[in-house]
């Protein structure tokens, strides 16, 4: 079906200039094209003079190139990634030669590095080196000009890199310098090969600088650009011949970069749906698979736990590679968090709370990556606090995976082994071991962009698990995935973190995943602990009205009294249990528990509130109705489609709820 776009004239005011702006850059161009003599252009373009001129130009050019890139990645990378003072003062002085004109350029060289310049005399008389009028001194004004264009590219390249991949790898074990050169670099390729192609062109066609600081002596300093500047005296029509030249290398650069001069990363296309072959292939039994929204039943983990070892291990796969070792966790962390954790080896702790609260930062702090919170930490009988991620043996993985999309999936795997120093043979051995425990072994040679969802996760898992951590991080591991992989792939993770010596930590949103994964639930309130207990405990008791509304039922914080809950919103709950009157206390209403009628309820109810529907949504097969009222707080009943087709539910139905004070759980904060 073809698609039809509409198409908006310009306006004539924006038209017509745009038009003569066109006009103008063309039309100097057109006159070299119309005024070339092109039955003597091979004669022009052979002459002896010209081309010692060319061998001379692409010498310096070349060696132009190789400095900048020797002096300026490492400085586009320092402005990209390191804050530091001065850096707008440093930034300024890389644009500097791109709006100074040629010729002051070249003075100002004459004077720090001429025979009186700053550091000529000291060049000349310690090294021998003396740069003006001669062939290095026209390399050095080419590097002047053109490194900047070299800066700027890779800058902007950097900085549209995200940097989840750099600190992926730097918890993989890869020093800072393998990082650059294995990752960062790798990534950022387009911008540095767009970078390197315009500082090679403006370096050919180098004048102003050159002249004034190294002069224009023939077979040393007179390059193409000068050479056109003395046939325009006696040879015109040669002048227009050689210019032609070097006006085709630079539209040939232009055309192909195709404008994108500034650099982009690379970047992971959109993994396309894989064939369900292969999903099968690599899918985990889905006996766990749990409804959106509900809880599993109580004890359900553990049993599915224990049923699952060798389900998510295909036949014939050996055994664990990982290194033996039990590695209990403690650690103090202070800063934006502010809190003491322990755990002994082999617990999974799922790290929850609203957006805000700090489990992102309590990650980075104990991987060392934040400057908003610092962690003592110790991992077995070693004390890591003051080692740098890379030495850590704290592996990441972020949400998104951070898959290198330069390197398969087995190159990926093996990356932090290879990073300790691994043999590249064992650690391909070892890798692809982890990728056939994880389902995922048939997928080694493919790049992350052709893995689904599913299976790029369960290749980021493997990647980490191979680095033989001692401390498994995963934020929010499954967040991006559907419904049917996050099943498959929750299993399959469940199976391997029963098996291993470190301690996990889970951050999620998800209370299936904090149900069934975890062996102790973390609630976060503004950096620090507000609730440490197994799963069953903050599922009956949650401490947090968020963590409650996570878990599917109604949270309503107030104040004891003698006679029930005074609401902090307004109103009253009457309870059956008591507390010590004046605590604070969370009231907790499972959604099952609210009663929905069309009039007003008799009997034993003693909490009644009159309200309309705002919102009703499907949970599996039943339906979840929010019910706003002006004397209590917002009220979510869970009630059957039948139930709501008898009471004729839809948006802004009048309704009246209630609640018994029998189903009412009070906490106390």
């Amino acid at each position: 079906m073809s698609r039809h776009r509409t198409r908006t004239r310009p306006p004539l005011t924006l038209a017509l200039p745009a038009l003569l702006a066109v006009a103008f850059l063309l039309l100097p161009l057109v006159g070299i094209l119309s005024r070339t003599e092109w039955g003597e252009l091979g004669t022009h373009l052979t002459s002896p003079g010209v081309v010692e001129a060319l061998r001379l130009s692409l010498f310096v050019s070349l060696w132009a190139l190789g400095l900048s890139l020797l002096l300026g990645v490492p400085l586009a990378w320092l402005l990209a990634r390191v804050p530091f003072k001065g850096k707008a003062f440093v930034r300024s002085l890389v644009l500097l030669p791109m709006v100074l004109p040629p010729t002051v350029g070249g003075v100002a060289l004459l004077l720090g590095f001429g025979r009186r310049g700053l550091l000529g005399p000291w060049l000349e008389g310690t090294f021998g080196i003396t740069l003006p009028f001669h062939t290095s001194g026209a390399v050095v004004a080419a590097t002047f000009v053109a490194m900047p264009f070299l800066v700027i590219s890779l800058e902007g390249a950097l900085g549209g890199l995200k940097q989840s991949y750099e600190e992926t790898a730097a918890s993989l074990g890869a020093s800072p310098v393998r990082v650059f050169f294995t990752v960062t670099l790798p990534m950022v390729a387009p911008g540095l090969i767009a970078g390197a192609a315009l500082t090679w062109a403006r370096a050919l066609g180098e004048f102003g600088a050159t002249i004034t600081f190294a002069g224009n002596l023939p077979g040393t300093t007179q390059t193409l650009p000068l050479q056109v500047y003395l046939l325009l005296q006696d040879e015109p029509e040669a002048a227009t011949s050689v210019s032609l030249l070097l006006l085709a290398i630079a539209m040939a650069v232009l055309i192909a970069l195709r404008g994108r001069w500034t650099g982009t990363p690379v970047a992971s296309r959109p993994a396309e749906a894989q064939a369900p072959a292969d999903e099968a292939a690599a899918a985990a039994p889905e006996t766990e698979r749990t409804p959106a929204g509900a809880l599993p039943a109580a004890g359900a983990s553990d049993s599915a736990g224990a049923g699952a070892g060798a389900g998510g291990i295909p036949a014939g796969v050996p055994a664990d590679p990982r290194d033996s070792g039990h590695w209990p966790l403690h650690a103090e962390v202070t800063g934006f968090n502010e809190l003491t954790l322990d755990a002994d080896p082999g617990t999974t702790i799922a790290v929850v709370g609203e957006n805000g609260a700090g489990k992102t930062t309590l990650l980075r702090a104990l991987l060392g990556l934040t400057p908003r919170a610092h962690a003592e930490l110790r991992l077995g009988d070693t004390d890591v606090t003051a080692l740098p991620p890379h030495k850590r043996q704290v592996a990441w993985v972020p949400q998104d995976g951070a898959l290198f999309p330069h390197l398969s999936a087995l190159a990926n795997t093996a990356y932090g082994l290879r990073a300790r120093r691994v043999p590249r043979a064992e650690a391909r051995r070892e890798a692809q071991l982890w990728l056939d425990r994880l389902g995922v072994g048939h997928l080694a040679a493919r790049k992350p962009a052709q893995l689904s969802g599913g299976q790029a996760q369960r290749v980021a898992l493997a990647r980490a698990l191979a680095a033989r951590p001692r401390l498994l991080l995963l934020d929010e591991p499954l967040a991006a995935l559907d419904q049917t992989t996050r099943a498959r792939v929750r299993h399959t993770l469940r199976t391997h973190l029963a098996g291993f010596g470190g301690v996990c930590l889970i951050v999620t949103h998800d209370p299936v995943e904090a149900v069934s994964l975890a062996d102790r639930v973390l609630v976060l309130a503004d950096g620090r602990t507000l609730q440490d207990a197994p799963p069953a405990e903050v599922t009956r008791h949650p401490r947090s009205p968020w963590v409650a509304r996570m878990l599917g039922r109604n949270a309503w914080p107030g104040t004891a009294s003698a006679d029930g809950l005074v609401l902090s919103t307004g109103g009253r709950l009457v309870v059956a249990e008591a507390l010590p009157e004046g605590s604070r206390a969370l009231a907790i209403i499972g959604p099952e528990a609210v009663s929905v009628h069309r009039d007003r309820p008799a009997g034993s109810p003693r909490n009644v509130w009159q309200g309309s529907v705002r919102e009703i949504t499907a949970v599996g097969s039943r339906l979840r109705v929010l019910v706003g009222s002006a004397q209590a707080p917002d009220l979510v009943a869970e009630i059957t489609p039948e139930a709501a087709a008898e009471l004729g539910l839809v948006d802004g139905t009048r309704v009246w709820t209630s609640v018994k004070a029998t189903e009412v759980t009070l906490v106390e904060l």
